[in-house]
């Protein structure tokens, strides 16, 4: 039996790409082993939202072929789209180059290349002349409990910073039917919980016409066995009034939103070429809680974009504070060659960038474990997952992190459970709840 073996950086749209990929090499007889164990066939799905993650995926490239010499490297992902001359150039040892598109062709490329002479092939092309979602299938992806969906490719927004238009392209959004088909086959091999993910998940139906997010969202809503519903990250300007109007006819949606933020400076989100401000941001998080007090706003921040000042910053601080965010993801800014903020003067120093990427950390932390407490001594269901000697650890509908004492029986089952501490900053912990 012939071996392949998968590493997959970035978000979890790589994620579920790689599963996509990594079962259409079962399908034809494939075993998957360990990266680091030896294989026929390596498979690197490559990002490229900083330049660590480039050179990360230069690394993993260069090491396949030191466990072995004669097998066939394949390149996919947003780096190799992006950059699919400079890659093979830089790791010679590259033999197939995929990029964003053209990923259910990769076992037959594969095929291909061993039977004409082992020449190297690139099947990259511009990434913009793209106009239907590629239709990929998972039948899982690691735990049997949640489980993300991709529903949605590509995106029109064009943050002045961000790389990812360019290497997904347009947004190409997959047909109701298909994403009900495979929600479906999910539940039924046991998972409860469904992530809708992609790369810009509030444009989903702007392409097809017929349908968009809150449709998809009800559609899900009605397949028997779904018991939960969370969302990847979405815009603020999707929390209209229509929006919570919908969310009140659908309990199985979670009461956590990862609304991306990127800057509380209202001058700062108009040269990202965001698409709302920061008063904007702050209407939509109180619209939420309004129809759920204990809702988790979660988001992502970028320190030092260019010509950022300190007192620009500093709104930024006090703008998350006011909000009462749940959990913030802190990047320091990254220059993408191609995006116009990587052209930008004022461009800030790396010393600034890392002072102020802490100073937020701290403030992150005082946030987070502010929301963490006020649900200490409080009931929450949790939908554990994960067992290991004698605990076992979930997550709520506001994707609080929860463990119990516990086996293996209550694993993938929801139970209420009353939460009695903090533990390490990121974790509950508390004891099941018996009627």
């Amino acid at each position: 039996m012939r071996k392949v073996a998968f590493y997959t950086l970035g978000c979890k749209v790589n994620q579920y790409d790689t599963e996509a990929v990594l079962e259409k090499f079962k399908e034809q007889g494939y075993e998957v082993v360990d990266f680091n164990e030896y294989a026929d066939v390596y498979v690197v799905n490559t990002c490229t939202v900083t330049h660590l993650s480039d050179r990360k995926c230069r690394q993993m490239l260069r090491k396949t072929k030191k466990i072995n010499s004669d097998s066939i490297l394949v390149a996919m992902g947003c780096y190799a789209q992006i950059a699919a001359d400079k890659i093979k150039d830089q790791v010679e040892e590259i033999d197939i180059i995929v990029g964003t598109n053209k990923r259910n062709e990769i076992v037959d490329l594969v095929d291909n290349f061993e039977k004409e002479k082992r020449q190297t092939i690139n099947t990259v092309s511009n990434i913009m002349d793209v106009g239907e979602f590629e239709e990929l299938h998972i039948s899982d992806m690691g735990e049997r409990t949640r489980v993300y969906v991709k529903v949605q490719e590509g995106c029109n927004n064009y943050c002045s910073y961000c790389i990812i238009p360019y290497t997904r392209g347009k947004i190409r959004s997959r047909k109701e039917e298909q994403v009900v088909e495979e929600v479906t086959k999910l539940v039924g091999l046991g998972f409860k919980e469904i992530i809708l993910t992609g790369i810009h998940v509030l444009a989903y139906g702007k392409d097809l016409g017929n349908t968009d997010l809150i449709q998809l969202l009800k559609r899900v809503h009605e397949i028997e066995g779904v018991e939960r519903i969370r969302m990847s990250s979405i815009e603020p300007v999707a929390i209209t009034d229509e929006f919570i109007y919908a969310l009140k006819e659908m309990p199985k949606v979670c009461h956590h939103f990862h609304l991306s933020l990127q800057s509380g400076s209202e001058t700062i989100l108009k040269r990202m070429n965001r698409k709302y401000t920061a008063v904007e941001y702050k209407a939509s998080v109180e619209r939420l809680r309004t129809l759920w007090p204990d809702v988790a706003i979660t988001t992502d921040v970028i320190v030092g974009f260019p010509g950022e000042t300190e007192e620009e910053f500093l709104e930024t601080v006090e703008f998350v504070k006011d909000v009462h965010l749940a959990q913030i993801h802190i990047f320091p800014f990254s220059p993408r060659e191609g995006t116009p903020a990587a052209k930008m003067r004022e461009q800030v120093a790396p010393e600034i960038k890392e002072h102020r990427a802490k100073v937020l950390s701290e403030v992150e932390k005082s946030l987070r474990l502010a929301y963490m407490e006020q649900f200490i001594d409080k009931e929450l269901e949790v939908l554990f997952e994960k067992h290991h000697e004698n605990e076992v650890t979930g997550y709520t509908s506001n994707y609080l992190k929860v463990q119990v004492l516990g086996n293996e029986t209550i694993e993938n089952t929801i139970q209420k459970v009353r939460i009695d501490a903090i533990k390490d900053e990121h974790l509950l912990v508390g004891h099941v709840i018996t009627r």
